[in-house]
């Protein structure tokens, strides 16, 4: 995707775009400003979340919001529509003793952003289908099982009760959520479920409302200290923000920050009362399992069931906007949902799309702001930013306005970023790692045993 595509069928790109209550059209305006206060790069989540809290504490700043498509194209309008109180990291932290009581107060942070997304939809009035029901973590094999119960007992003794985590035994939780093979299921209390699109396009309007100037289809080539270039031109800038996640690469030296990794989504027709009383999700719980290569489902406000899985990585950082429905990888999200689910098989998937995370190359989320030159940045959320872009905005304002919180002693802050490989040892190393995933999935389910050989391959690199 070179440019801003003004021919696209925006509903085409996802279930969440087709289901907005609004015509989706934008169109380069005619009007730039030569300079402004604040530049913020990308009109996704974090983009409109740092401008949202930014106006909210210096209301003064001339703040410019420069997206190459319209606001939500990205990640934002495409992911699972999970709000999940997780940051990619925190684990580790946790795990190290020397690290935990820092990790510990990162993830309180990240459990608060839940809410803090849900206050501000309330407030602000923007009807996104938020559902604070928790996500549902289920064991499809009895090693799945004790593994999950051992992760409640390491999380009962770090302090957090059964408000935060709860074991349900294979009875109970077959009736929270009825999968083909199910042994118990952790539920963690800390995720919403919602319509992101929604959200995202919410967040425009409010931002518009204020006096916070969107361009759309307006392609930024390059970021500097003190100015970003534009395909209309230049535009000064005391403070520029990056925060294009997954579309880094089109940036001009930015080519190798962030991967942009697939993940595929499928959602199906809205299913009729009796097929939820089979399947559950009563709460609009999230779901996933313990598979490595991803999957994560929802329960839609309009009764769907939106499934889907981490996908993979195209050579070159190629990025692609939509997918033939006979795309190999969609497929095979396809198949996930009838073997969890087999009384889908007779319905309908309507919508098929694929939507691309941004992953560091340390597998870490991250917050930078250099006082000297003005140039901030957030992302790598590795799939979990829906939650994880607002903390890191709230973050990235307090630094931006020189506020020392307890948010701005958080380890995420300017971290270095090692840079991706070259082609194409980028290529191959991703997929390594892939097949690692598949590899270990396959066999463990097959087998019903650990497969520590290539899931330990898996886990040193993801999972550290």
């Amino acid at each position: 995707m070179q440019g801003a595509m003004a021919d696209i069928d925006y509903r085409n790109i996802s279930y969440w775009f087709d289901s907005l209550d609004e015509e989706v059209t934008a169109a380069p305006s005619s009007l730039r400003p030569d300079e402004v206060d604040v530049v913020i790069v990308g009109a996704g989540f974090t983009g409109l979340w740092t401008a949202y809290y930014l106006h909210q504490q210096a209301p003064e700043l001339d703040i410019a919001v420069f997206e190459q498509e319209t606001v939500g194209f990205g990640a934002s309008g495409r992911n699972g529509g999970w709000c999940l109180g997780a940051i990619v990291g925190i684990a580790g932290l946790i795990g190290r003793e020397k690290s935990r009581e820092q990790g510990l107060a990162f993830q309180r942070l990240a459990f608060e952003t839940v809410d803090e997304v849900g206050r501000v939809t309330a407030e602000e009035g923007i009807d996104c289908d938020f559902a604070k029901g928790g996500t549902l973590r289920v064991a499809t094999t009895p090693f799945h099982a004790k593994r999950l119960e051992r992760h409640l007992e390491f999380q009962r003794s770090l302090g957090f009760g059964e408000d935060d985590y709860r074991w349900l035994p294979a009875a109970a939780a077959r009736e929270r959520i009825n999968t083909s093979n199910n042994h118990g299921a952790l539920w963690n209390a800390h995720c919403a479920a919602l319509h992101p699109a929604k959200l995202a396009r919410g967040i425009g309007r409010v931002l518009r409302g204020r006096g916070v100037r969107i361009y759309e289809c307006t392609r930024v080539r390059s970021l500097e200290p003190g100015r970003i270039e534009t395909d209309a031109g230049t535009v000064r800038a005391r403070w520029v923000v990056r925060a294009t996640e997954g579309y880094t690469r089109t940036l001009r030296g930015e080519e190798r920050t962030l991967l942009p990794l697939y993940s595929m989504v499928v959602a199906t027709e809205p299913l009729p009362a009796k097929v939820w009383d089979e399947l559950g999700l009563a709460n609009r719980e999230t779901f996933g399992d313990e598979r490595r290569i991803v999957i994560y489902g929802q329960r839609t406000a309009d009764g769907r069931l939106v499934f889907g899985g981490r996908a993979g990585y195209y050579f070159g950082s190629r990025l692609l906007t939509t997918f033939s429905p006979d795309d190999s990888q969609i497929r095979r999200v396809e198949r996930s949902l009838v073997e969890l689910f087999p009384i889908l098989e007779t319905y309908e998937i309507t919508h098929r799309w694929g939507g691309l995370m941004g992953v560091a190359r340390n597998w870490r989320a991250g917050v930078g702001f250099d006082r000297r030159t003005g140039m901030g940045w957030a992302g790598g959320y590795v799939g979990e930013g829906v939650a994880a872009s607002n903390l890191a905005a709230r973050t990235l304002v307090d630094l931006m306005l020189e506020q020392d919180t307890q948010l701005t002693a958080m380890p995420w802050i300017n971290v270095e970023l090692p840079k991706w490989e070259r082609e194409p040892l980028r290529w191959l190393g991703v997929k390594a790692i892939e097949w690692a995933g598949d590899r270990a999935d396959a066999r463990e389910s097959a087998t019903g045993q650990p497969d520590n050989f290539w899931g330990g391959m898996f886990d040193r690199v993801v999972r550290r």
